[in-house]
């Protein structure tokens, strides 16, 4: 699954609120180890949605 979410993420990021609301989606349905491994991978990936990344971890973070 994690990788499947990195695929989806990359396709994605050519816009804002819609790699927000994958990245959502993504979270809710990940482990907790991948959740942290995600949140590394698009900050080192996506270094210009890096305010979105920690944005959508801090809401739906659990």
């Amino acid at each position: 699954m994690f990788e499947y979410t990195k695929n989806i993420l990359t396709k994605v990021s050519f816009d804002k609120s819609l790699f927000r609301k994958e990245l959502a989606k993504a979270i809710k349905m990940l482990k907790r180890d991948e959740r942290r491994l995600l949140k590394i991978w698009c900050i080192a990936t996506f270094a210009s949605y890096s305010d979105v990344v920690i944005d959508v971890f801090r809401k739906f973070h659990g």
